[in-house]
């Protein structure tokens, strides 16, 4: 069977065409189909128009006097975003092959005879069709209701007349509420751009924000590490002079010693010449060690290193209030900084004489 006259003579083959044939917006079928490029999605030129001028209210009509290259369009199917050229809407391709199995549709449509049913049937008269609209009560009703029915004092209209002006006001809601959604993704667009700079400029101030602190960190280790230094020369200093004397005290205990061991054995001596060759010697020895050591001593608080103490309490504070602040504050954290700079000489002076006190004893 040929496949053309196939689809043409099966009625439900014939309706699911037609259905392929409606504009999303007007839900009617298409009149001058342009096609979207490059989805290949189709409406009705007056459809894509309104819905393009509602998007882009500042974009130049045809004769109007603003001016704009183009605008963007977003295709109500699948929000696929287009960018239109001077010309706008006009600019897009019509569709000749849509238009032209249009006209065979209307063809065939209008040759095919009314199917029973296909009309709705007012209830209170089941053999009239309903072809009037109750303006008063807004609802569709049939000539019957309007002589003799529920609608004898209301004001009615034809219903082709309605139903051109409440389809043209859908298509006008239609293309607002698909301005609107534009409108909405925009927004919505914008708000993830916001959620993305921000992610990006608050992981940049961390690291900004790291790299200082770093530099603080380093600078307090180097201080520290010279601090220590001090300290531990100090102690080496101390340490080699306390065991200086340490050492000659030893040797000045062992000579005593190695005296009081000779004096002993003198004494064991039984020979009175012998012991007196010796004795006067001797004694003599014994006399000047007892008079006591001529060896150095260190002063009361020597081995103390309290001199080294900091006081940082100014330093912490300082610390403390650092914050996120304007230039001015920035400014005065500067100058504090200089003054402490000033201090901090003579406070190392004080400690180089505090280092000083007990090599001059």
């Amino acid at each position: 069977m040929d496949y053309k006259s196939g689809l043409i003579q099966d009625g439900s083959a014939m309706e699911n065409l037609e259905k392929q044939l409606i504009c999303p917006i007007c839900l009617e079928m298409f009149t001058k189909p342009v096609v979207i490029l490059p989805c290949q999605h189709n409406l009705c030129r007056k459809c894509a128009n309104d819905t393009f001028q509602a998007a882009n209210p500042y974009w130049a009509t045809r004769g109007g006097s603003v001016s704009m290259s183009g605008g963007r369009f977003r295709c109500p199917s699948c929000r696929h975003e287009v960018v239109m050229d001077r010309h706008g809407v006009y600019g897009l391709q019509r569709n000749l092959l849509v238009e032209n199995i249009i006209d065979i549709c209307k063809q065939e449509c209008s040759s095919r005879p009314l199917q029973k049913g296909t009309h709705p049937m007012c209830k209170e008269h089941e053999d009239e069709k309903i072809n009037i609209y109750c303006l008063t009560c807004e609802v569709p009703t049939c000539s019957m209701c309007k002589v003799f029915g529920a609608h004898q004092a209301c004001e009615v209209a034809p219903l082709q007349s309605v139903f051109q002006g409440q389809k043209t006001e859908l298509s006008n809601c239609i293309s607002m509420l698909v301005a609107g959604n534009d409108r909405v993704q925009t927004i919505i667009t914008q708000l993830e751009d916001s959620c993305r700079l921000t992610k990006e400029n608050s992981h940049q101030v961390k690291e900004e924000l790291s790299r200082k602190f770093d530099v603080l960190y380093a600078i307090l280790d180097e201080k520290k590490s010279e601090l220590l230094q001090q300290i531990t020369q100090e102690q080496e200093e101390k340490l080699s002079f306390v065991e200086a004397l340490i050492q000659q005290y030893r040797e000045q205990l062992d000579k005593s010693t190695a005296l009081v061991q000779t004096a002993i054995q003198s004494l064991d001596e039984p020979g009175g010449a012998t012991f007196l060759l010796s004795a006067k010697q001797l004694i003599k020895s014994i006399v000047e060690a007892s008079k006591g050591c001529h060896l150095g001593k260190t002063e009361q608080g020597f081995e103390n290193m309290d001199y080294f103490t900091l006081d940082l309490e100014h330093v912490a504070d300082t610390l403390r209030a650092i914050d996120f602040g304007t230039g001015e504050e920035e400014e005065e954290f500067t100058e504090e900084e200089e003054n402490q700079e000033e201090e901090e000489p003579a406070e190392g002076q004080e400690e180089g004489l505090c280092d000083s006190q007990w090599f001059g004893n």
